[in-house]
């Protein structure tokens, strides 16, 4: 069996905002959602970067929730980009928390970490460095540790 396509879905407490702010800072484009009768968005789907980012409300009656307030996520989402300094001071403008400053990398990388007003994680980084060798990475790395 094959895999085609990886998805991210990201589950949150209010669908509308957080497409509006998946929009806003990162540039994603809504290709449709599906909102129940009571207004509650069921799923939708943003083209973000030539993938799909899937968005749902929280279910807690079906077990599905978002990140929960004071518990860190278990997972992040790494977004490589033009320009990491300015997406990054444009998420924390629109309500992100910066979670890692930006600061270039031994993998040839300026990078650092946000949190949405939802609770995703997400690295956000820009290219500093081009062809960068995997046994080039590890020899930093090793460097890192002394």
């Amino acid at each position: 069996m094959a895999v085609h396509e990886v998805f991210a879905y990201l589950r949150v407490r209010d669908g509308k905002k957080a497409i509006a702010f998946y929009e806003e800072v990162f540039g994603a484009k809504e290709k449709f959602r599906l909102v129940e009768p009571g207004g509650r968005l069921g799923h939708a789907e943003l083209a973000l970067g030539g993938t799909t980012l899937m968005v749902s409300e929280e279910f807690p009656e079906m077990g599905i929730v978002g990140p929960q307030e004071g518990h860190p996520t278990t997972s992040s989402i790494h977004l490589h980009v033009d320009d990491a300094d300015a997406l990054v001071a444009r998420a924390v403008a629109q309500g992100a928390t910066l979670v890692r400053p930006l600061r270039d990398q031994f993998y040839g990388e300026r990078s650092g970490a946000i949190r949405d007003p939802f609770g995703h994680e997400w690295l956000v980084g820009h290219e500093i460095e081009k062809g960068v060798t995997p046994e080039e990475m590890q020899r930093r790395y090793d460097a890192l540790f002394g």
